[in-house]
């Protein structure tokens, strides 16, 4: 690292995996002071289904006709098969192909 101009992007990521690694620390030591309720075990085993659509629902409304198709044809497969690998696989091909058919 004999080059000046990489300390500042360096220092940038490592800050950011320090943050990452400190908040995900202080998680779980605050989530051991919790008590395990059945509300608090249902509202923790909602909260990636609840994040994942907080953050995909955007992206395929901007995305358009395909970013739709392809989240009803990934909802669709995740319904039937219950394979999140075999979901994400269709629904990438469904958007790819909405896309490539001018959708």
């Amino acid at each position: 690292m004999n080059n000046p101009a990489l300390y500042g992007p360096m220092a940038g990521i490592l800050a950011m995996a320090f943050s990452t690694y400190f908040t995900r620390v202080i998680g779980f030591w605050l989530m051991g002071h919790v008590p395990m309720t059945v509300r608090v075990r249902r509202m923790l085993e909602t909260l990636p289904g609840a994040i994942v659509v907080a953050l995909i629902v955007p992206l395929a409304a901007r995305a358009g006709v395909p970013g739709l198709i392809g989240i009803a044809v990934t909802l669709a497969s995740m319904l039937i098969r219950r394979n999140e690998f075999l979901a994400v696989a269709v629904g990438l091909t469904a958007i790819s192909l909405a896309r490539a058919y001018g959708l």
